[in-house]
């Protein structure tokens, strides 16, 4: 059983597109072919069908829970449930598979979640930077807003002097989310309007203006797309995984030897640190495991963020002297198959459905990823220190980085339960 499928005379007829070509397509293309993460990039971000730019809502609630009043976690998370089900009814009653409502630790623990990563900046800053330059973020994503809004509240109100010199630029390439932004300065009464926030509508990898001012970069569960190889297991001869989608919009992965240059530059990078594929790990079993009748010919797929790498590249380029905010899930159940496999979910009647496989309908899915924080900050020096300083590299949980930065007794319920810390225990920190 081959585990490599060849293209066929059919196939080899479509044309190859990357997800910028079919921005302007108002319905997802038949008869092409895609390498993985332009097909993930155009289910997720595509302007007209996108799950982004069409489906996905962030839940967020109109008052700040009053921790201190809550009795434990329990009744906590009862009040969560409650008030995101009553945000999830009045948003489609003909099309329940519509309902795309997630929640964020922004949203949740407003504002002190904000406050917690304003304190960071502000004493990263305090120690490197003031009063000789600015204080200048760039926020990749900025959603709702909710994180600009608490952390230059935060920095208006505690640390007046840096406030006046602090300017916020949201980089946002949802055109929705980029409308919503500009009108957040409106929302809440009126209270707080910031006049020194800049909504930049564009991706980032559409970046091309140099920014020579030292800043602060954040990307805050960025989805950035990967792409899909496999491994001969005989010679470990990369393969790159292609989508194509037929003449009724049908799937199907197909393999080819690894031609793709930003595949090729991060398999070059990766095998400069000392990380090992685990599909690549007992070679002895893999030559064993060949000989068997039927066996596949190519090892389980593996997932790698070459888009993670472009981002990377990047700030190298056009950020010369930025410093890097990233906090991502370093672990998720319910992946599918693979290293570093992404979960495939979407809500149907208020139900959470995972899926077994990446390639879905496009814009009715939430793809997203793991990152390897180690291996991450490995390829991060590479590119963008050559190698060196690795020291000046940290990588905290979420729960370490609020111990060290949050104002905890303010997320602290009656039990002395601190839900702050208790949700999303498996995201991590990545500080430069």
């Amino acid at each position: 059983l081959l585990d490599e499928i060849p293209i066929n005379s059919e196939y080899s007829t479509y044309k190859r597109y990357n997800a910028s070509q079919l921005t302007s397509r108002t319905t997802p293309p038949k008869c092409v072919q895609m390498l993985v993460r332009d097909f993930i990039d155009d289910s997720l971000y595509n302007p007209n069908y996108g799950y982004f730019s069409k489906q996905a809502i962030i839940f967020s609630s109109e008052k700040e829970f009053e921790f201190n009043k809550i009795k434990d976690n329990l009744e906590f998370m009862n009040l969560v449930a409650k008030m995101y089900k009553e945000h999830e009814v009045p948003l489609d009653v003909t099309n329940k598979a519509s309902r795309q409502v997630w929640h964020t630790s922004t949203e949740l623990f407003k504002p002190w979640y904000g406050y917690a990563i304003a304190k960071y900046v502000v004493t990263e800053y305090k120690l490197s930077g003031y009063p000789s330059h600015d204080l200048i973020i760039y926020e990749l994503g900025a959603g709702n807003a909710t994180l600009m809004r608490n952390i230059l509240d935060y920095i208006q109100k505690f640390e007046p002097s840096i406030y006046k010199r602090t300017r916020y630029r949201i980089v946002e390439i949802s055109s929705k989310l980029a409308e919503l932004q500009l009108q957040s300065q409106n929302v809440q009464n009126n209270k707080n309007v910031h006049d020194c926030v800049e909504v930049i509508n564009k991706s980032i990898f559409d970046w091309n203006e140099l920014v020579a001012d030292p800043c602060y970069i954040f990307a805050f569960e960025d989805n950035f797309a990967h792409d899909l190889v496999r491994y001969d297991y005989v010679d470990e001869k990369p393969y790159q995984a292609i989508v194509v989608i037929d003449d009724k919009g049908e799937f199907e992965e197909i393999y080819e030897p690894v031609n793709d240059p930003l595949i090729t530059r991060y398999l070059t990078l990766r095998s400069r640190t000392l990380y090992k594929t685990p599909v690549l790990q007992n070679r002895f079993f893999r030559k064993l495991r060949n000989k068997l009748p039927f066996s596949p010919n190519m090892t389980p797929p593996e997932f790698i963020p070459t888009k993670e790498l472009l981002f990377l590249e990047i700030l190298k380029d056009y950020f010369p002297q930025h410093r890097l905010i990233i906090s991502d899930f370093y672990k998720l159940p319910d992946t599918i198959r693979g290293i570093d496999a992404p979960v495939v979910q979407t809500r149907y009647e208020d139900t959470m459905v995972p899926c077994s496989t990446f390639m879905v309908s496009p814009g009715w899915f939430d793809i997203f990823f793991p990152t390897n924080f180690e291996l991450l900050r490995d390829i991060y020096l590479l590119v963008c220190h050559s190698g060196k300083a690795k020291e000046n590299i940290r990588i905290l949980t979420q729960h370490d980085f609020l111990k060290r930065y949050a104002d905890l007794e303010r997320t602290k319920t009656r039990s002395g339960e601190n839900p702050m810390l208790m949700y999303y225990e498996n995201v991590k920190f990545l500080l430069s």
